[in-house]
């Protein structure tokens, strides 16, 4: 299993990268790769096609409807109704998130009809669902956020033989439900949309340290920080994520490749 940074500013599209975007890919038994987007903010779906033909991934996962996170879906429904496979017999890309992200894709489009969801099969998801794509195995777990969020768990084939699993935090407060879906894993992709600032409101994001503490109670194997905003240093962020962690921490870039 692969894990591919398309984007991941926060807040918005930054000058070096696009909002969040995630690849996930891995090989069956059979040899067929399989292809999963995490997210698809805003500026992603550009740079998405660096890595893969959008409009034939196997699924995306949206962990919720703020447009740095899903509002590239319509240039998806875009793309794949006007662009080069058009004219092909491709089911609808399977699409999970949390209730109301189908309508999302439509109020960005400012669509008056529904054609822009022909190309998706939505399911709506939530804490403690599971879906499997390919040789994948999706689990789901509430985020802390002020709209409705998932955080997401991917179990699926490693490179060295056996499972591996990345947990995808999303955008969320420290919450029970996140630590116990990441309890354990091998990659923790971690937000932390407040950086480095120490005084937060409640129930948006998490600080380097809090992102930090949950790796380090979660017991997982590599902390990627992510979700900074573009116009922020992120050197202070991940100095705190490492202290809190107790072992170095890396920053999600777009074009970086973790291998699991």
């Amino acid at each position: 299993m692969r894990l591919t940074v398309v984007g991941a500013a926060g807040s918005l599209a930054g000058a070096d990268s696009p909002a969040s975007c995630y690849l996930v890919s891995g090989e069956d038994a059979d040899g067929r790769t399989w292809r999963i987007v995490l997210d698809l903010g805003s500026g992603a779906i550009g740079p998405l096609q660096r890595y893969c033909d959008p409009a034939t991934v196997d699924a995306v996962v949206v962990s919720h409807g703020h447009p740095d996170h899903c509002a590239d879906l319509a240039a998806l429904s875009v793309l794949r109704r006007y662009g080069p496979t058009k004219d092909r017999e491709l089911a609808p890309i399977p699409l999970y998130g949390p209730p109301g992200i189908d309508e999302r894709i439509l109020q960005v489009a400012g669509a008056t009809d529904r054609h822009d969801l022909d190309p998706f099969a939505f399911t709506p998801v939530e804490g403690d669902d599971a879906v499997v794509v390919g040789p994948f195995t999706l689990t789901f777990a509430t985020a802390w956020h002020p709209v409705p969020a998932v955080a997401v768990r991917v179990a699926g084939p490693s490179e060295t033989g056996g499972v591996a699993s990345l947990v995808f935090t999303g955008d969320t407060d420290r919450c029970d439900e996140v630590l116990d879906l990441a309890l354990n894993c091998d990659v923790l992709l971690a937000e932390a949309g407040w950086a480095h600032s120490r005084v937060n409101p409640e129930g948006v994001h998490m600080n380097g340290t809090q992102a930090g503490t949950l790796a380090r109670d979660a017991v997982v194997g590599d902390l990627v920080v992510t979700h900074v905003a573009s116009w922020v240093d992120p050197s202070g962020t991940l100095e705190l994520a490492a202290v809190a962690f107790g072992a170095p921490v890396s920053l999600a870039v777009p074009g970086a490749v973790h291998v699991l």
